[in-house]
């Protein structure tokens, strides 16, 4: 019975592990990005979230209404795509996504603080 028990844990390992190992290609958001810096580290702004956000993949991040969140670049927008910044969720009560950074849509959020402008065009990898 345990030998069963290990055999199927181990195909269940091997089975989840397969997507990892052969890499999940997923189309590019945008070709630019505008940041601050060159590494894009440094905090463009501080943005108040007017609406909950689930995010479609791990590209993104998930956010709730009236949550605060870092951003740190801007992507450039292109024709049939929507406009996302990415970021990182603030504040003590959201301590287990802290420095979790991911996209959202611009649209969804207001700007409450503006630290330095994003004047620097990245390409995006």
């Amino acid at each position: 019975m345990t030998r069963r028990v290990y055999l199927v844990v181990l195909l269940l390992g091997l089975g989840l592990m397969c997507p990892l190992v052969t890499g999940i290609f997923m189309d590019k958001l945008a070709s630019k990005k505008l940041c601050a810096d060159e590494n894009c580290v440094y905090t463009i702004s501080l943005v108040r979230a007017e609406e909950d956000y689930n995010a479609p993949d791990c590209r993104f991040i998930n956010i709730k209404k009236g949550q605060l969140i870092y951003v740190y670049s801007k992507l450039v927008k292109e024709k049939d795509s929507g406009e996302f910044w990415a970021g990182s969720v603030y504040g003590e009560q959201y301590e287990d996504h802290m420095g979790t950074v991911g996209y959202f849509p611009s649209s969804l959020v207001s700007e409450q603080h503006v630290y330095q402008e994003a004047n620097k065009t990245i390409p995006t990898t």
